[in-house]
Formats: C-alpha cells, sequence, structure tokens
C-alpha cells in the first residue's frame, strides 16, 4: 500500500455495507444509493490500499481474507463516528429543531393524526416532530432516528426506554379461507393449515416468532417482508396468520380462528439511546410521552380509524 495514499472514512460505509448485505445491490438499497455508486467507492477504496477487500461469487459478493481481518476495524471507525455524532448533537443546549420519531407504518398513521402531536407542537414552537415511517427497527446508535416507538424490547442493550403499551393478537384468515380449509382448533392444529409467514424486516415481531414456534413445518403460502403486506395476503385468501386485534376484529373480511393466547402479546416500548437521552430536544419529546402515557397508550391501542 502507498504510505501517501488517503481513503476517504466515507468509502468504509460501502465496504461495510457490501460486508453485512452480501452484494452490491443490497447494499445499495441500504445505502439509500445506487448500485454503481457501491461499485464505484468500493472500487475506489481497494485502489487507494492497493488490495482486494471484496470478490464476485455466484451469490454476490465474499469478503478476501483482508475483508475480512479489516471488517472489525471498520466497525470501530464506523462506532466511533458515530459516538462523536451522537456526543456533538447533545452538546445543543437549543429547544430547537427536528426529533425524528421511527415507528411503523401503522403506528404513524395514528400519530400523526393525534391532537397529542399537536399539543406538543403548540408547547414547544420551536421542535418540530418528524416521522421516519418504517417496520425496519433503525439503528439509534448510529443516529438514523432519535426516538423509536416499536414493537418488542429492545435488542440492542445500550438503548434505554420505557414499556408503553401491549398489544394483544390472535389468528386471523379470511372466510373463503376457512370454506376451503377448515380453521384450527388449538395452536399447535395450524401445522395443517397454509400460513403467511412474517419475513424481511417484521421476522422478529413477537408474533412471528410464536407462529414459527407452534408450527415450524406448516405449508408457507406467502412471506411478507412488510405489515401493510402481510394483512393484505392474509385478505387475499392465501392463508392464514396472526394479527393485532383491534385490526383483526373490525374488519368484516376476516375471521378470529384462534384468540389471544401466551406468547401472542406485542409490547411497544419508547426507546432512546443515552448520550441522545440528554440532548434537550431529544429528552423533551421523551418526557412528554411519559407525561402523557395514557394519552399516548389509548392512541397505539384504539382501532383504526374507519
Amino acid at each position: 500500500m502507498d504510505s501517501g495514499a488517503v481513503f476517504e472514512w466515507s468509502d468504509l460505509r460501502y465496504f461495510l455495507a457490501v460486508a453485512r448485505a452480501g452484494s452490491t445491490l443490497a447494499a445499495a438499497r441500504t445505502l439509500g444509493t445506487s448500485q454503481s455508486t457501491v461499485h464505484r467507492r468500493l472500487a475506489e477504496l481497494e485502489t487507494r490500499i492497493n488490495r482486494k477487500l471484496a470478490k464476485r461469487c455466484t451469490t454476490g459478493y465474499q469478503l478476501t481474507e483482508l475483508g475480512q481481518r479489516l471488517l472489525p476495524y471498520a466497525e470501530s471507525v464506523e462506532a466511533a463516528i458515530a459516538a462523536f455524532e451522537r456526543y456533538s448533537l447533545a452538546s445543543d443546549t437549543d429547544l430547537t429543531g427536528s426529533v425524528r420519531v421511527t415507528c411503523s407504518s401503522t403506528m404513524a398513521d395514528r400519530l400523526a393524526k393525534s391532537p397529542l402531536i399537536e399539543a406538543f407542537h403548540a408547547r414547544y414552537p420551536g421542535l418540530q416532530v418528524e416521522l421516519v415511517i418504517t417496520d425496519r427497527y433503525l439503528d439509534l446508535a448510529k443516529g438514523e432516528a432519535d426516538i423509536a416507538i416499536r414493537f418488542g424490547e429492545a435488542s440492542d442493550n445500550a438503548l434505554i426506554g420505557r414499556k408503553i403499551a401491549e398489544v394483544p393478537w390472535a389468528v386471523y384468515a379470511t372466510r373463503s379461507y376457512v370454506e376451503r380449509h377448515g380453521r384450527p382448533g388449538r395452536p399447535e392444529d395450524i401445522e395443517d393449515h397454509l400460513v403467511v409467514a412474517f419475513d424481511g424486516e417484521i421476522a422478529n415481531y413477537a408474533a412471528a416468532r410464536w407462529l414459527r414456534s407452534v408450527a415450524p413445518r406448516a405449508r408457507i403460502a406467502a412471506r411478507s417482508d412488510s405489515w401493510p403486506a402481510l394483512i393484505a395476503t392474509v385478505k387475499s385468501g392465501a392463508g392464514l396468520a396472526p394479527l393485532p386485534i383491534h385490526h383483526g376484529d373490525r374488519d368484516k373480511e376476516l375471521v378470529r380462528l384462534i384468540g389471544t393466547t401466551p406468547g401472542l402479546v406485542s409490547e411497544i416500548w419508547l426507546l432512546v439511546h443515552p448520550d441522545m437521552r440528554q440532548t434537550p430536544r431529544v429528552r423533551t419529546f421523551f418526557e412528554y410521552v411519559i407525561a402523557e402515557l395514557k394519552g399516548f397508550r389509548t392512541l397505539l391501542l384504539r382501532e383504526f380509524e374507519k
């Protein structure tokens, strides 16, 4: 390697994305850029260090031996940069700017229409709640959002938070599905039915884990990697799946097959990274949700608008 060569730190983002995704196309989707940009930036990094970091294979890209050895160092740089950004943001003492709150599309629909958010804006006119809507669990440590309101407890032990609600689920299918295939009487009977499996970003939902545990050998009719797609697939009659009762019971096309059982309850958590918890604008919204917890719980548990 040329000792005078200097690469851009941002090039490491592309190396890490390819290492994690296993392909330049998937890496491009993760980074929100084009596949050609990923190719170019990875090639530039390899040229600057005069070494190959990844090689093409039949299934995508694999790290070379050197790439595997350098991966933890690149991850350390990523973590250090994220910490630098968090600490710099935490030094902002003004109650101005945006508070980026990540949540699922179903939660966002209710939050966006809520008078609770309007009341927050009226109380703190310098602050603006910005909803980052995705079923993917954004990385708060990397600054992808400031606060998360999400199903399931934090998988990252570095986050702190508060459980704000519990959502009961049940198993549903369409009436036409029941006419064709009958209805399971017990959770273990699901093994003999067609199911719509949770995939991608929603595969770690508590209901998804429950379905895999009670019916590991059930025939999978379809897989859905987003919440709206899963609901639409169940409503198409393709198979059965767990759904929140506040959605399933109100939908005239669906029939509740198995009621709430142990394991079929999802928790909703309010989460924040400890560093960002001290940022005034983030702390203000976090504490506002806790102060108005009854209202937020009612909002998140009530039936969807018809």
